[in-house]
């Protein structure tokens, strides 16, 4: 048989497509869909006494995967594995050169770090051989997680309940979220207050805080201490004691890697880190921009590394100059470097950036879904705005006695756009902030009156998405793929539960983790988790071997393992009796745990099955039906919503959250809505709208 063609393989079907239109008649490329071998889902699948050899088997389903591999590889003269540029990717290719029995010498792996024409073609000129150092890098990880999982995993069942599980970088995660809640339950709010004084010079208003007293910074810590300064107020004239003008820079933030790219798509898109990988998988893939057809837009989206190609920064001065001047340009181009010296960064592969600077999210908006578009807008603005200059902010302070009492005026103003030409969302942020008229020391201000306000500082904030991200990453736990199967699975487990987006430790999570850590201190300890990661590391830079660092954990695992075999005690979940009556058998109602949180089930289970949701009430009466009153309620979506408690018979509902306080101007419902780092308060009936601060 003739062989005129070279076979492609890739993990991905949309990938595929997309190599396969910058290549030519000359390659076929097919998808592996995947991973073809893994491990056994139904037994351990390591061999710990032949070295921790591990017992591979083909994923289920892919045996016609394989076949057409097959058959396909019989026609091509060449085979080359394009699976990911990682650790993954590159297990991925060993595992397709094993069971197709590909020479693992040969030159059949081809690495890309972005899929568009230049980058496929430039690949496909130097390929190279399998990196074995990748493979078992990802080999110990997997094994090594294997071990802890279906080790301690069991045990859980049989002491706990079924279904439990309990792994290294996931037992960790629980730990931050438990130990936060305590933080938040021990919390004990103190007073303080601020005094804001409003004064005017030649019928210019100026609003300025209290400082301190004989230029030393104070605290309002009462109302006595109010009432103190209140007097001072009233007893002595405003005058300007000083006057600061000065320059201040600011540097744009670095391009993305996976941390920072789902915390601010968290923040800005309100977007899950699920759903942030999954639209970011879509735009590196390949999207059909129109006549170029299907185009990666971005470049690979698993990445720790802040490096930029020589040829990107090139790419991107040059659209820089001709987009906005060159004084948007900064001398030489920017290098960002990671901060920690300990963190292993992937520097094959790049930060997350625009595969073509001058693909503008403006001119994509037609073709982009609205969520695509949001998403690359994001990774556009923060990458050009990463290569261009500082933006110049004018600075003035003035400070204001009135007797022994310092007040302070601030402001900026914009000098020099810079990087904010981009990001003008920051230039909003850190802009002009005050109007402050021209003054000069010595010169009498009219005052005109003075607002004081009560707060109580707040508890630390409860882990939402982003903010378990930015731990895990600080902490050196994980890896960019790891951070979403972590948080999924604690969901999955039941170890956490969502309230407004924030993750609260369930009581079987709490008993799991108070599990893990009495009888596998070593599992959630933050520097022996760190230490795993930067072996696996060392594996990668091919400094260690992989069975010795194995070695160096799992008899000691193994011993610590029998003896809670022996000494867990056996954990039984009493079900907590509830005040009501089931309506359909008449027996007494219990409060259960679910998937989802606490519920109420009939104690006649299984006879009778009936359960009912909890409730939260919101104390605001409903509109529209006026007998029954709002409570919280979730959609098949796990959206949060609130609705009518007299529902199917009234199906009032509001989607933001109602507040107790009546609208002050027409006394309909106030909803409360947060953007931006503000609060808005705005009524249902009319046009009431309140901002508030954070």
């Amino acid at each position: 048989m003739k062989k005129t063609k070279a076979l492609v393989i890739v993990e991905s079907p949309a990938k595929a497509k997309t190599i396969g239109k910058y290549l030519g008649q000359r390659y076929l490329v097919k998808s592996s869909v995947g991973h073809v071998r893994d491990l056994p889902k139904s037994r351990l699948g390591v061999d710990v006494s032949k070295g921790y050899l591990p017992d591979y088997i083909t994923v289920r389903g892919k045996g016609s995967v394989l076949k057409e591999l097959r058959l396909a590889m019989k026609k091509a003269d060449k085979v080359y594995l394009a699976a990911d540029h990682d650790r993954e990717g590159e297990a991925i290719a060993w595992h397709l050169a094993n069971i197709l029995r590909i020479d693992m010498q040969s030159k059949c792996r081809v690495v890309f770090n972005e899929i568009t024409e230049g980058a496929i073609k430039a690949a496909f000129k130097s390929p190279r051989e399998l990196d074995l150092d990748l493979v078992y890098a990802q080999q110990a990880r997997r094994i090594l997680d294997r071990l802890v999982g279906y080790g301690i995993s069991p045990l859980l069942w049989k002491k706990v309940k079924r279904g439990l599980s309990a792994g290294r970088v996931q037992s960790v995660a629980l730990k931050f979220i438990v130990d936060r809640e305590q933080e938040v339950k021990a919390f004990t709010p103190k007073e303080y207050w601020s005094m804001t004084v409003t004064l005017a010079y030649k019928q210019k208003p100026i609003e300025a805080q209290f400082y301190g007293y004989d230029g030393k910074k104070a605290e309002l810590s009462s109302i006595e201490d109010i009432e103190k300064l209140k007097k001072i107020i009233e007893q002595n004239d405003f005058s300007v004691s000083a006057v600061k003008e000065g320059e201040r820079k600011r540097r744009p933030l670095p391009p993305f890697i996976t941390s920072t790219l789902q915390q601010e798509a968290a923040r800005k898109l309100n977007f899950k880190a699920q759903k942030t990988m999954r639209i970011a998988q879509q735009l590196y893939e390949g999207v059909n921009v129109g006549k170029q057809g299907t185009s990666g837009l971005i470049t690979y989206m698993r990445t720790d590394s802040l490096r930029i190609s020589a040829q990107a920064s090139e790419e991107t001065a040059k659209f820089i100059g001709a987009k906005f001047g060159q004084e948007y340009l900064t001398a030489a181009p920017r290098i960002y470097k990671n901060k920690k010296k300990t963190a292993n960064v992937q520097d094959a592969h790049e930060a997350i950036r625009p595969s073509a600077p001058a693909q503008t999210p403006e001119s994509l908006k037609e073709i982009l879904s609205r969520d695509q578009y949001r998403l690359y807008k994001l990774i556009w603005q923060r990458f050009i705005a990463s290569q261009m200059t500082d933006a110049l902010f004018d600075t003035i302070a003035v400070d204001i006695t009135a007797g022994a009492a310092l007040f302070r005026a601030t402001g900026t103003k914009l000098k020099f756009a810079g990087f904010t030409k981009v990001m003008k969302d920051e230039a909003e942020l850190t802009g002009s902030k005050t109007n402050i008229p021209a003054l000069k020391t010595g010169e009498l201000l009219k005052y005109k009156n003075n607002l004081p306000k009560q707060h109580f500082t707040q508890p630390p904030p409860r882990y939402n998405e982003a903010r378990l991200v930015k731990e895990l990453e600080e902490q050196g736990i994980g890896r960019p793929s790891t951070y979403v199967p972590t948080i999924e699975t604690l969901k999955r487990r039941g170890y956490v539960l969502e309230e407004d987006k924030q993750m609260i430790p369930s009581e079987l999570g709490k008993i799991v983790l108070q599990l893990v850590t009495d009888f596998f201190p070593d599992i959630i300890n933050l520097k022996f988790t760190a230490k795993m990661e930067h072996e696996l590391d060392l594996i990668e830079e091919g400094k260690e071997d992989w069975i010795a660092v194995l070695d160096s954990f799992y008899p000691m695992f193994a011993e610590k393992l029998k003896l809670a075999e022996q000494e867990m005690e056996q954990i039984t979940f009493q079900d907590e009796p509830a005040n009501e009556m089931c309506p359909n058998c008449e027996r007494q109602m219990v409060y259960k745990h679910g998937r989802y949180g606490k519920f109420l089930a009939c104690s006649g289970f299984p006879e009778c099955r009936y359960t009912k949701a909890i409730l939260k009430k919101m104390d605001v009466s409903c509109p529209l039906c006026k007998a029954g009153e709002l409570v919280e309620r979730k959609s098949k979506k796990r959206r949060l919503f609130y609705g009518c408690s007299a529902y199917p018979a009234c199906n009032f509902v509001l989607w933001e959250k109602p507040l107790k306080q009546p609208c002050p101007k027409c006394q309909g419902i106030l909803v409360q809505t947060k953007a931006k780092r503000q609060f808005k308060l705005k009524c249902t009936v009319c046009d009431y709208l309140e901002i508030r601060g954070e």
